[in-house]
This record gives C-alpha cells, sequence and structure tokens, in this order.
C-alpha cells in the first residue's frame, strides 16, 4: 500500500525537482505531475512525486490521520476520533454512481446505503 505524505516545498531544485520538507524530513521530490511549484506550497507526495497541490489545512489533517494509523498500529486507539473528527461525526454516504449501481443488486435504504441490504 501506498501512502501519501504532506511536504512543503523549500527550495526549487531545477529540472522538474524540488527539495521538500514533511514529517520524514527533507528530500527531493520529483514535480513532474504538478509543475513547478514556489516555495511554501504545499504537495502530496508518493514514493518520491508530487501528485497534487495542497492547502496546509489539508496537509495538517493528512498529517493527523498518519500520526493516528501509527498510533494504532502501536496499540493506542484514543486519538483515532479527533484524527478523523470529519468522519466520525456524520453517517457513510457512498458516491451517487455507486448508489445506483448497488441499486441494481441490492434493495436497501438510500439513506444508509451500508444496512440493510438484501439479495434479489
Amino acid at each position: 500500500m501506498c501512502l501519501g505524505i504532506p511536504m512543503q516545498v523549500v527550495e526549487v531544485a531545477g529540472d522538474g525537482a524540488a527539495w521538500c520538507t514533511g514529517r520524514n524530513g527533507r528530500s527531493l521530490v520529483d514535480m513532474t505531475l504538478v509543475g513547478p511549484q514556489a516555495p511554501g506550497t504545499w504537495l502530496l507526495t508518493f514514493v518520491g512525486s508530487a501528485r497534487e497541490v495542497m492547502a496546509a489545512e489539508a496537509a495538517a489533517r493528512v498529517d493527523a490521520a498518519l500520526d493516528a494509523l501509527n498510533a494504532v498500529l502501536e496499540g493506542d486507539t484514543t486519538t483515532i476520533d479527533a484524527a478523523f473528527a470529519d468522519l466520525v461525526s456524520r453517517e457513510p454516504t457512498l458516491p451517487e454512481h455507486l448508489r445506483k449501481r448497488g441499486q441494481s443488486h441490492f434493495e436497501g435504504n438510500d439513506s444508509d446505503p451500508f444496512s440493510g441490504f438484501q439479495e434479489k
């Protein structure tokens, strides 16, 4: 499994790369997919490549989720609700295209697509 790591551009290195810092320190990041970015820009990186430009708030949410994942792997589940507060306070919903697809195979409650399914 590949996890996205937020990193902040600190120095443009030329040739489609930039020096960035993140939770694992400083590294050279391939900027081919996002183009040149100014120092201070937050990026979501995967295996040394920037895949998405992101807001600082989004970077903080991803870092909090990664912190919670590390805590759970160490046996501590006390921070999981806080790290995923945007998910804990609401019922999950499927995207519209998946709800329609699911309805063709199952009969269920539209307001709660994860319960009450019965095979036809």
